[in-house]
């Protein structure tokens, strides 16, 4: 059970890293509405950030 969460804190901490450097501000604050959404189980959180990182990566 240690291992499977550090495995998970590690990719989560490098897909934080690779969001942060490729979208900047905005792509992390989609990836924490994301995240807080599946969390809550709220649904509208959820789709905000979808569509937010949707936008950012159309832009790109």
């Amino acid at each position: 059970m240690i291992v499977s969460q550090l495995v998970t804190a590690t990719l989560t901490m490098g897909l934080e890293h690779l969001v942060q450097a490729r979208y900047g501000g905005l792509g992390m604050l989609s990836l924490f509405l994301v995240g807080t959404g599946i969390k809550a189980r709220n649904s509208t959180c959820s789709g905000v950030g979808a569509v937010l990182m949707l936008l950012l990566m159309l832009q790109a």
